[in-house]
């Protein structure tokens, strides 16, 4: 089953490779419809669109998964259930695919609603009580986004069709379709995890490892993103894009430093992503959603990788994730060691590797751009904590001392894996100039004064530099940083956002459904429904059976009181 997904998928991911050169080449856009149902003047149908863009993202999105299937080969090879963990990864795939491919509001929806259902199975696959906590975390984070979407398919009954494709240019001029725009924003908002919605993200590394791959490269969390570059012609100008500017750049910030403050390997990835996430929304909260498209699938490659070669390590230790326990583990694996290596520095930007070229190009942007300082100040302070927290993990990882135990026995890599993560190695160092060379029709020459220019050089060397002195404290040192404790804690839980945002409002609601089930379903309505209705019916059940059972006391009783009754009634007379 893994092998034959893999071939499908890889098979998919060329033919649509093929068909985006051919569409890009002639500038061609396909619109399909096609009629499931029509009764009287009612007709249901589903709409496909294919251009470029759902091409490009759908090839991206099948390389990545049949990659991560082939993976799963080995990294989930003890598992009982492995063809139900496959079927769940493809249906995943599947919801993904739906949504890019959707120029329609209802068809959008089931891709939206099967990300977030599949999402929560695959949270909670492991099936312990920290699982069924992540799980029903993102399930409920999630749900805000399906409601909101569901508004979107209710207002648009104004126009008579949901196809929104056609309609982006004249929702513009109309005032009252503002509505759409707002909601837009804040499904993708919960969709890409951004504030207030930030913490399903790193609880959902619940999952299991080949899943964070799959979920952080280029499925559920790129779906609130994509979303946006398409509804992109609506938002533009408006004032609700300078709120999500605001909004996506602490995202960024506040991922960056909750990341120097974890212990957790997959946490530590986890967040880095989210601080990506910022990055997109926040050069889509710019206008230019091409830039943010071409950073998406960048960084869908490195990041892929990334996971696979935590995943790997995470074998090694016996499933232990703590960073503060590992060290010196590419004497041992060497080559997953390269390949996380190589994906850390894409993700820092380090020239001529694949997110150099997307990252650069966006920062060069923003300082082109009339933003104030303190977007520059959140930017430019982002990208030198991404540096920050990537040297302190490889210090962590392979230059200081391994600390695990005392006897241990660490193995070399597997070929299946290995195999798996080689494919995402070379699209990790082709795919930002690849992609540069296809997508955009013309050089970008973008002019600065030299320190502009240099700020990111500058920033990077200065949280490259952090990184290594953190990542060489003694015990001793680190425990001076015990006065500033509450601080410290403020900065390592994402700024109380679990509490703020989801474990404070879900306890409340829940407390009161609780409350409300023990009174209304258990209570009063059970005593005059269900339960009280049986009793009544029981009483009188038995009673009428003794009654036909023609017993002689029975019959004496209802004579006396008959004649009791009658003698009341003379009297009254």
């Amino acid at each position: 089953m893994c092998f034959i997904s893999f071939i499908f998928l890889m098979l998919f991911s060329l033919v649509n490779f093929f068909f985006f050169i051919y569409f890009i080449m002639n500038n061609m856009i396909m619109f399909f419809e096609w009629e499931l149902i029509s009764f009287n003047s009612v007709s249901i149908v589903m709409s496909i669109l294919l251009d470029w863009m759902s091409l490009l993202f759908m090839m991206f999105v099948s390389m990545i998964s049949s990659v991560v299937i082939y993976y799963s080969k080995s990294y989930m090879s003890s598992e009982l259930n492995l063809m139900r963990f496959i079927i769940l990864v493809l249906l995943f795939v599947f919801s993904m695919i739906l949504l890019i491919i959707s120029p329609n509001m209802m068809s959008i929806l089931l891709g939206w609603d099967g990300l977030g259902l599949v999402s929560y199975c695959l949270v909670i696959y492991y099936q312990n009580l920290k699982s069924y906590n992540a799980g029903m975390l993102t399930a409920l984070s999630n749900r805000i986004g399906d409601v909101l979407i569901l508004m979107i398919i209710c207002w648009m009954m104004n126009y008579g069709s949901w196809n929104y494709i056609f309609y982006l240019e004249f929702m513009k001029n109309d005032y009252s379709m503002s509505f759409v725009a707002v909601m837009v924003i804040l499904a993708a908002m919960t969709k890409s995890a951004q504030i207030p919605f930030s913490s399903w993200l790193p609880a959902a590394m619940a999952a299991p490892t080949p899943v964070s791959s799959l979920v952080h490269s280029s499925t559920l969390v790129t779906a609130g993103v994509y979303l946006l570059i398409r509804f992109n012609l609506l938002l533009v100008d408006t004032f609700f894009l300078k709120v999500l500017l605001l909004f996506s750049s602490l995202t960024m910030f506040m991922a960056g430093i909750s990341a120097n403050y974890e212990f957790d390997l997959k946490k530590i990835i986890a967040l880095s992503t989210l601080s990506q996430l910022g990055l997109m929304m926040s050069i889509l909260s710019m206008g230019i959603p091409v830039l943010a498209f071409f950073h998406l699938l960048t960084h869908a490659m490195f990041k892929a990788l990334l996971f696979m070669c935590a995943g790997v390590i995470i074998h090694m230790m016996n499933d232990m994730q703590d960073i503060r326990f590992m060290g010196g583990v590419s004497l041992y694996i060497p080559m997953t060691c390269l390949c996380m290596n190589i994906s850390n520095m894409a993700l820092c930007g380090i020239p001529f590797l694949s997110g150099f070229y997307s990252k650069d190009l966006i920062l060069e942007m923003m300082s082109f751009s009339n933003f104030n300082f303190l977007i520059f100040f959140l930017y430019y302070i982002s990208t030198g904590l991404t540096m920050f927290y990537t040297i302190r993990l490889m210090m962590y990882l392979m230059v200081n001392d391994y600390n695990l135990l005392t006897i241990f026995n660490l193995y070399d890599e597997d070929y299946v894996m290995l195999k798996s993560m080689l494919v995402l190695l070379v699209m990790s160092l082709l795919s930002g100039s690849m992609l540069m060379w296809l997508i955009f029709y013309y050089p970008y020459m973008i002019y600065l004064p030299f320190n502009m220019k240099m700020m990111v050089i500058y920033v990077s060397f200065m949280g490259s530099f952090l990184g290594y002195i953190i990542s060489n404290m003694s015990i001793y040192s680190i425990n001076k940083f015990l006065v500033s404790y509450k601080y410290s804690f403020f900065l390592c839980v994402m700024w109380f956002l679990p509490s703020l945002s989801t474990y404070g409002v879900t306890y409340y609601f829940m407390n009161y459904s609780q409350k409300l089930m023990k009174n209304m379903d258990l209570g009063w309505s059970e005593l005059y429904s269900g339960w009280g209705l049986f009793n009544i019916m029981k009483n009188y059940s038995i009673f009428y059976n003794i009654y036909q059972m023609n017993n002689f006391k029975i019959y004496l009783f209802s004579l006396i009181l008959w004649l009791l009754i009658f003698l009341f009634m003379f009297m009254l007379i």
